[in-house]
């Protein structure tokens, strides 16, 4: 009993530093005067995704407008930014508002418990060198720790890889000393990291060849928004930063609804732009998706850098399947063999839900698969648990803000009535259930039985929809009969 009283205990924890994290810090503390909370970070530096990728070339794939934060101004004029652009931009953000001081490295977050007697979570955190509390409980945990396996990438078993003389790298485990100059490269992937690849290696490399299974849909983006960079000039930054926001949301949910209803036309238009860039060296195979505009992720790239790259000799693009690895680099199925000195296995990532955290309530285990999102913002039957999660059709901060807005007013509201708990609670008799996500990337496909669904109607319907979450999360109320306090 002495032991337990001495475990420290806050109003909040936020699991993970990242671009979610420090978004969440920000709005708990702007909007919960008094509150105690703090930012647990399994890693030794803040950043999440913009510190834990080093490979070359890392960029966003939205425009900083919409990426960056609403109440923090992006100013670089740059709205495709760099990686190392992005993460001094969430140091900076953190810095500016205090939240720097309320992170604790190398604090793993490896199992949490609901106890309903204390109406807390009990959190175990992994040995660490500046890990004084092993445990610590809070009134309210607020996941932030991204959607992905952060130890490893998804890597396909590749045949007679063990036989390849070069090396094999996964671009989330980038070495920063690999040098590729004047080296053969293979770039396995077809997603936002191999054509962001590609172009940056192709400037020192021998050759970079783009190895696809099947093509990605491709948009060019101009690496600059000249109405930001003029808005700026003529009108306060908070203003310009707000218009051009808006403006880069609306353009966006446009181009997603031209690409939903008349995904044919949109098709040739994709295609054709690309044509027209290319010119003779088009070739349809290689730009013509199996699947519809927006059933995965559109790829966007900065001022026709890849198709740049692939005008040149040091830059080529295979559409084709792997028979196996051979000690000189891959043979294909075609019976033709791409040779390589390094082979960059860009297959994507590893979906993990509630950041690998061992959760349950009351000594119950939690199913994620069997959980139904509420707004995409909270669990059903979990108490006192949130997520910062993003779109899939738009940037990730646009839904983390909202998300963090929303149970603010939450935890307000459980301060002006004296409660303690707030569970979601879903009436399977009333609503169906879904997929959680309209999504057909590899990524989801193979975690579908570990995320958690959706209901076939608000407030449990996930509708990747700034304008309607706005409605619904920033100016929505947070005494919904399907949100119960005690």
């Amino acid at each position: 009993m002495e032991q337990q009283l001495q475990i420290p205990v806050f109003d909040v924890l936020i699991v993970g530093a990242g671009l979610s994290g420090i978004c969440a810090a920000y709005h708990l503390q702007d909007k919960c005067e008094g509150k105690s909370f703090q930012i647990l970070e399994a890693r030794e530096s803040m950043g999440g995704t913009w510190d834990l990728f080093k490979y070359p070339g890392i960029r966003s794939d939205s425009d900083m407008y919409t990426l960056g934060y609403s109440f923090n101004p992006w100013k670089n004029p740059k709205a495709i930014a760099d990686g190392p652009s992005i993460l001094a931009y969430i140091k900076e953000t953190a810095a500016k508002f205090g939240i720097d001081k309320k992170i604790r490295y190398g604090h793993k977050v490896v199992a949490a418990e609901w106890l309903a007697e204390k109406e807390l979570w009990h959190l175990e955190l992994a040995d660490g060198p500046n890990v004084p509390n092993k445990q610590l409980r809070t009134k309210f945990l607020f996941n932030c720790a991204g959607y992905y396996n952060y130890d490893k990438g998804h890597t396909p078993k590749f045949e007679g890889s063990e036989a390849f003389q070069g090396r094999i790298i996964h671009p989330q485990k980038w070495d920063t000393t690999l040098d590729y100059s004047g080296k053969k490269v293979v770039v396995i992937g077809s997603g936002a990291t191999a054509v962001t690849l590609v172009p940056e290696m192709a400037k020192k490399a021998e050759k970079v060849t783009m190895l696809q299974r099947s093509p990605s849909y491709i948009m060019n983006l101009p690496s600059e928004d000249v109405v930001a960079n003029f808005s700026r000039k003529i009108m306060p930054l908070k203003l310009s930063h707000s218009l051009v926001r808006w403006k880069n949301v609306l353009m966006g949910i446009f181009l997603y609804k031209l690409c939903r209803r008349w995904p044919e036309r949109m098709r040739k238009f994709f295609k054709k732009q690309i044509e027209k860039e290319l010119g003779d060296q088009y070739e349809e195979k290689h730009f013509d998706p199996k699947y519809k505009p927006w059933d995965q992720r559109l790829c966007l790239i900065p001022d026709n850098d890849l198709f740049e790259a692939l005008k040149t000799e040091r830059a080529e693009m295979v559409t084709d399947t792997i028979a196996r690895f051979t000690e000189k680099g891959i043979l294909l199925d075609s019976g033709k063999e791409l040779e390589a000195d390094i082979i960059v296995t860009a297959t994507g990532l590893k979906i993990q839900v509630i950041g690998g955290v061992r959760a349950k309530v009351n000594g119950k285990a939690i199913d994620s698969g069997s959980l139904i999102a509420y707004k995409g913002v909270m669990f059903s039957g979990i108490p006192n648990m949130a997520l910062a999660v993003g779109y899939t059709n738009a940037s990730w901060t646009l839904k983390c803000e909202l998300n963090c807005l929303f149970v603010c007013k939450i935890l307000n509201h459980m301060d002006k009535h004296g409660y303690s708990s707030c569970i979601p609670r879903f009436d399977h008799k009333k609503f169906g259930t879904e997929p959680l996500l309209d999504f057909d990337a590899n990524y989801i496909k193979r975690s579908l039985s570990v995320l958690p669904r959706q209901g076939s109607q608000s407030p449990w319907k996930v509708y990747q929809n700034y304008v309607k979450d706005t409605l619904a999360l920033k100016y929505g109320k947070v005494d919904d009969k399907y949100l119960v306090y005690h």
